[in-house]
């Protein structure tokens, strides 16, 4: 049973305080944008494009780190070891695939939806049928995001659960359907700064109370928690090296990369090279996130060595465990413990806002504008109006959707990855198809995202049935010799971890082959094993059917047209050839521009890759 500790007067007040700030924040973009007369749905989902590239970096790091980080990545730590930071590599990966890639193609083609893209590439058939999966992946992390942290910190701090739910969903919603893309932005950066200084309270006062980082430290090995050098290349081992690198990269590529949460913020940058520029500053803020955050859970695991809260009933899982050693080492001084809990509900905020604002820009890009023909004849205010109002629903169904979160157990961190991993996999093999294949078609599309699709779902799925045996999981060890009130006799409840181990214990003879080999693949391989199969039949299905004839050259990657000139253009080969004399004088008056003489360049040059 989880155990409530009272929160003081200024706990409360710290924690309003964050809730109104951010509110301030909408009302003045809102109140802003109304004076200017700028209200269109472009400034209002994309800020005109002339956001900077400093605040949408920490909004970028804000938006699919949330509370999700300041609870379950300590808490990961504690149970799994420090492994969890080698995420820092994969992001760097991710923001390097995002740059050379998909930032150039989202900007020359001047698009809001992601998704678009994939209608002016493959069809509307394929555009919706990655649309749906879009928005059925934000309803089920919205209501992870919303519900789980809640949980933990109502019932260990007696913050009423659904009062604090309902709260943060009216707040949320208010500044983004107020202050459109520009509040989102600037409240990230708020509660990013939130949620770092939060962290960095516990890290430093948890040191404080352990007796220094070096004796931190030394516990943390000496229990097994400093597990870097984990190369086993088993793909059913939940984390190692290789776990991290291959499956994280490709997860977190389909969120920088297609997922419109993401892509929009990115996409309100000023220029091609300023969106670039915060996505590599983003990856800085991560980083600091993230070692923070794990370093938190050695001090976890430094306070609680002899004595596991889980084991001794102080609490029933191990969300609940940062909310604890907050209220158990920052509870005596006023306001503290109420600055973690802003800080975790500023992440929830943050992440909020960003999924209901990419929602509502793939409602009406996506559906609305190409659906309902007299929405181009509307006035600028009543599309505005019908924005906000679908921002406002989305914001409230958060409601409903922490209502079905409610039914899911076990650690945040991995429910999320895995959710992730089994619906944006091949999500981004469909973009890998349409950005770096010209020949690939929209029947190969269509085929290698349902196969990849059903592919994840079903080892997702099935993984739940048969959940991994510990020799994959590695749950490392915890004790209660420290703990004076329990005894030898006493039940110790267990997380659900080592719950969903005892019963695959139990039950081991019934495993069938499929299920150790197969079934207990790391959550982290889903997103690759969808995106590969995905491109892989999406690529064969395109062959049978003729492939594609007369492709656009824009809607193909730049980073495809510089390998094709460097691997088959002969140095003494014209790019342009003596018959295009016409094109001639305009160029070399492009060549005064070297960006647009470039991508005109190279515009050219791939159409040649097409027609071969």
């Amino acid at each position: 049973m989880a155990a409530n500790h009272v929160f003081q007067v200024w706990d409360y007040v710290v924690f309003v305080v964050m809730l109104l700030v951010s509110a301030a924040i909408g009302f003045y973009f809102a109140f802003k944008r109304g004076r200017t007369g700028q209200e269109t749905t472009e400034e209002l989902m994309v800020g005109n494009r002339q956001i900077s590239a400093y605040p949408i970096a920490l909004s970028l790091a804000s938006s699919f780190l949330s509370a999700i980080t300041v609870i379950g990545n300590p808490a990961e730590v504690y149970s799994f070891g420090i492994m969890f930071l080698m995420f820092s590599i994969t992001w760097l990966l991710t923001m390097i695939a995002t740059c050379l890639i998909y930032i150039p193609l989202f900007y020359r083609l001047n698009i809001i939806s992601t998704y678009e893209y994939l209608n002016r590439r493959f069809g509307q058939l394929v555009r919706y049928q990655v649309v749906c999966c879009f928005l059925m992946y934000m309803f089920f992390y919205l209501g992870i995001v919303t519900y789980a942290p809640s949980l933990a910190l109502s019932q260990v701090t007696g913050i009423n659960l659904w009062i604090s739910i309902v709260m943060t969903a009216l707040v949320c919603t208010m500044y983004t359907a107020l202050g459109g893309i520009k509040a989102v932005v600037w409240t990230d950066v708020f509660q990013l700064c939130l949620m770092v200084i939060s962290l960095l309270t516990v890290l430093i006062q948890g040191s404080i109370h352990v007796g220094g980082l070096g004796k931190i430290w030394n516990i943390a090995e000496n229990g097994g928690r400093i597990n870097f050098l984990d190369f086993d290349p088993d793909p059913r081992r939940r984390h190692t090296f290789w776990t991290i690198l291959v499956g994280g990269t490709f997860g977190w590529t389909a969120t920088y990369s297609c997922n419109q949460a993401q892509v929009q913020r990115y996409l309100a940058c000023k220029s091609e090279n300023e969106a670039k520029k915060a996505v590599f500053l983003n990856w800085f803020g991560m980083i600091i996130v993230l070692t923070t955050a794990c370093l938190c859970g050695l001090v976890m695991y430094a306070v609680y060595e002899t004595c596991d809260p889980i084991k001794a009933n102080k609490i029933s899982n191990s969300n609940q465990l940062m909310p604890l050693l907050v209220v158990e080492i920052l509870n005596p001084t006023p306001g503290v413990a109420g600055l973690f809990v802003a800080g975790a509900y500023g992440g929830t905020l943050s992440t909020i806002s960003s999924g209901i604002s990419a929602m509502a820009a793939v409602l009406v890009e996506d559906f609305i504008k190409p659906i309902w023909k007299p929405w181009e004849q509307l006035p600028n205010g009543k599309k505005i109006l019908v924005s906000k109002l679908l921002a406002m629903v989305f914001g409230l169904a958060t409601i409903g959707l922490a209502v079905v979160a409610s039914f899911l157990q076990g650690n945040i961190i991995q429910a999320s990855l895995s959710i992730a991993g089994i619906i944006q996999g091949p999500i981004l093999g469909v973009f890998t198809l349409a950005a770096l294949f010209p020949k690939s078609n929209g029947k190969g599309a269509f085929v290698g995202f349902f196969v990849g699709l059903a592919l994840s779902m079903w080892v997702g799925i099935a993984a739940q049935i048969y959940p991994p045996s510990d020799k994959f999981t590695r749950l490392l060890a915890t004790s209660t010799s420290g703990c004076p009130e329990v005894n030898s006799t006493t039940s110790t409840p267990m997380n659900v971890t080592s719950q969903l181990t005892i019963i695959t214990t139990a039950r081991q003879e019934e495993r069938p082959s499929i299920a150790e080999n197969f079934y207990s693949l790391s959550y982290l391989y889903y997103s690759p094993v969808a995106c590969l199969s995905t491109v892989l039949v999406g690529l064969i299905v395109s062959m049978l059917t003729g492939g594609t004839e007369n492709l656009d050259p824009t809607l193909i990657a730049p980073i495809v047209h510089t390998i094709h000139n460097f691997m088959f253009t002969n140095k003494q080969t014209q790019l342009i050839p003596e018959t295009n004399n016409k094109l001639q004088s305009p160029l070399s008056q492009l060549k005064k521009r070297p960006e647009s003489y470039d991508n005109t360049m190279q515009v050219l040059n791939l159409t040649k890759l097409t027609r071969m």
